[in-house]
């Protein structure tokens, strides 16, 4: 019991010391106009940035697929046409999809409707 004590004496101890350590500090200063010129600077360079990084992207994915369609010519090899994605549907309006939308039971409801059961069995008389 002792062996357990000491860890969480410890623990409990730099919880502590922590939480009082960030309680005594004061709240950061209101930018200066300089600051915030120099932040709007800094938002506009990183943009710049991530632009030139996503072209840099674009262009590696483009050399990458080219050097793919020249390597399946010179084995020889019919190149894949790319699949097209299909687009997904909007979801219906009006909230929650009601139990009509359940195509389990819708699947059930058709079947009940023409008389048929779930095994193929006929409802009515054998021919």
């Amino acid at each position: 019991m002792i062996k357990n004590a000491l860890p969480v004496a410890l623990a409990a101890t730099v919880l502590v010391a922590t939480v009082s350590a960030l309680a005594k500090l004061p709240p950061p200063p209101p930018m200066t106009d300089a600051q915030k010129q120099a932040a709007e600077a800094k938002k506009e360079k990183d943009k710049a940035a991530a632009d030139k990084a996503k072209a840099d992207l674009t262009a590696a994915e483009d050399a990458a697929v080219k050097n793919y369609h020249m390597n399946m010519k010179q084995q020889g090899k019919p190149i894949p046409k790319p699949q097209p994605v299909a687009a997904m549907s909007t979801p219906p309006t009006g909230g929650k999809p009601g139990p009509e939308n359940n195509t389990a039971k819708s699947a059930q409801k058709s079947q009940q409707s023409k008389g048929n059961t779930p095994n193929g069995a006929s409802g009515g008389a054998a021919k």
